[in-house]
């Protein structure tokens, strides 16, 4: 009789293996919940709000979900995420600037009155105003760095001053309008049906390759990295949701299209998407991001680590004010013309609460141009909704104010989760 082989103890009492990809997805699941149960939420809140925003208007009124509303709110959110985008830099120094509203307006004029009153070509007069920007965060940048002067008193004293130069600018507030065609089209334009789908092509297909090019690199360095059914999944959620996107804006969504045919992505996103990819890379992926996290997180430890600390200060307060004319640009072409009023009422405030929504820390060292693009996303809708609800702006300030207090308190309690977990 044949004796059986039994098991020893140990593959006796060892589960059945699990396959390598699956355990390596479930690994990766456990480990991003430890993270967010450690406080580290990312842009989760964010696009939770987006999520339940959008379904909760949605149920309220239909008109919502339309293709034409839905196309709008690029319109009516793209200055605020520009700004937005902008702010994260000094944002994640740790500092504040105050003037990036009415810094976009001062933009804004110049732009208009050497495109419209001087008849001066629209290439030199957005180069103006962007060079406008550029010089504002640079002398913003230099008194709060090399004077010491807190950047909330530098940037509250230019709040106050730009609002008289815009009225200087503007002839103590006349309205100037902007007749451009190729100026108008900026936030007013869309792009030809296939110029969509050729674009999506190209943007999952260099976003794929970027990120599979990344885990290859990770892996050959022996780093941690992400399993290739994660990576290949969010290359796939990507172009599932840019092809809905562009499926659904290539739909005819004007009321008469025998008068007016309105189809096609809108020019201002195909803006926003570059402006995310540029800044995105320059945050991830070069010296001056690594470097400006460093600073924004520890400073002293920056220094000793031979990091120029002050060029890297002066050079967020550029990027911001740069930004924000790009923002004023964006918002004088939406509006077809530029006034006093331009850049200011509520537009600083939506773009700082744009960007501590998304997931910007207001206590340094956190942020991402994600945060900016998914917060002014969430203002928008705000807006947008209970404008379309009949609700007065009172109660969309409040709401909106209410939100930006929730984020804010998200951002210190994971701060708080953070330093218990071990984590600066």
């Amino acid at each position: 009789m044949t004796t059986p082989v039994l098991p020893n103890d140990a593959e006796a009492a060892a589960p059945p293996a699990e396959p390598g990809a699956a355990r390596a997805v479930v690994d990766h699941a456990r480990s991003y919940w430890a993270n967010v149960r450690s406080g580290e939420v990312g842009a989760l809140p964010a696009v939770a709000g987006i999520i339940a925003l959008c379904v909760f208007f949605g149920l309220s009124k239909p008109v919502f979900l339309s293709v034409g509303n839905l196309a709008n709110l690029f319109g009516q959110g793209a200055a605020v995420a520009c700004i937005a985008m902008g702010l994260v830099f000094v944002l994640i120094l740790g500092e504040i600037d105050l003037s990036a509203g009415f810094a976009s307006g001062v933009c804004a004029a110049v732009m208009a009155v050497i495109l419209t009153d001087w008849g001066v070509h629209w290439t030199i007069a957005i180069g103006a105003a962007l060079a406008t920007g550029v010089v504002i965060g640079l002398v913003l940048g230099t008194l709060v760095v090399k004077l010491g002067i807190p950047s909330f008193v530098v940037t509250l004293a230019a709040f106050l001053a730009f609002q008289g130069i815009v009225l200087m600018i503007l002839d103590e507030g006349s309205n100037i309008s902007i007749n451009d065609e190729t100026v108008k089209t900026i936030a007013g334009g869309n792009l030809e049906r296939w110029q969509g789908w050729a674009l999506l092509a190209v943007t999952v297909a260099a976003y794929g390759a970027i990120q599979i090019q990344r885990w290859r690199r990770r892996i050959a360095r022996s780093l941690v990295h992400e399993p290739l059914a994660v990576v290949l999944a969010r290359i796939g959620a990507l172009a599932a949701l840019l092809a809905a996107g562009v499926f659904l804006l290539n739909l005819e969504r004007s009321a008469n299209p025998q008068i007016i045919s309105l189809t096609g992505v809108p020019v201002v996103v195909v803006i926003l998407g570059g402006l995310f990819a540029v800044w995105t890379f320059v945050l991830h992926r070069t010296r001056f991001g690594r470097h400006l996290y460093a600073v924004g997180g520890n400073p002293e430890a920056a220094v000793r680590a031979g990091v120029n600390v002050d060029r890297v200060r002066i050079a967020a307060f550029v990027i911001c004010s740069g930004m924000a004319a790009v923002g004023g640009v964006v918002a004088a072409s939406r509006a077809a013309s530029v006034d006093p009023n331009t850049g200011g009422s509520n537009v600083l405030l939506l773009s700082v609460g744009a960007a501590v929504i998304g997931g910007a820390s207001l206590f340094g060292g956190k942020g991402t141009v994600r945060a900016a693009l998914l917060g002014g996303a969430v203002v928008a809708i705000i807006n947008n909704g209970m404008g379309l609800m009949g609700l007065s702006a009172g109660v969309r300030f409040g709401v909106t104010g209410a939100v930006l207090l929730l984020a804010a308190g998200v951002d210190a309690m994971s701060r708080g989760r953070g330093k218990l977990f071990g984590r600066n």
